[in-house]
């Protein structure tokens, strides 16, 4: 299941779920499983026990991956969540645009 539309460092909104309405860059994704990463959104907790001596043991925070599908791009022009859609330039490359104002998203 490859999703072309959500890429890496991208700025997101969380559609649905517990994390509604939250915004967040796109740390990883994984497109077999379809999932991804947002920074800040949700957050799951992990209890780390120390494997080596200096290794710092505790509680931990960390970011668990969502589904690709509960998240929309958000257009960094008119700062709004927007579907992507695809324009072929002059020079033959295919990008990323904006439905709402057709900003370009692969600067």
């Amino acid at each position: 299941m490859k999703n072309n539309h959500i890429k890496k460092n991208d700025e997101v909104i969380v559609i649905s779920g517990n994390d509604k309405g939250k915004k967040g860059k796109v740390l990883s994704i994984d497109h077999e499983k379809g999932r991804v990463i947002v920074e800040g959104v949700n957050m799951a907790t992990k209890h780390k026990k120390p494997r080596k001596q200096g290794d710092v043991s505790g509680i931990i925070h960390q970011e668990a991956a969502i589904n690709i599908t509960n998240v929309m791009h958000v257009c960094k022009k008119c700062n709004q969540p927007t579907r992507i859609g695809y324009t072929v330039l002059a020079d033959g490359t295919k990008v990323r645009v904006c439905k709402k104002c057709n900003e370009n998203f692969d600067d």
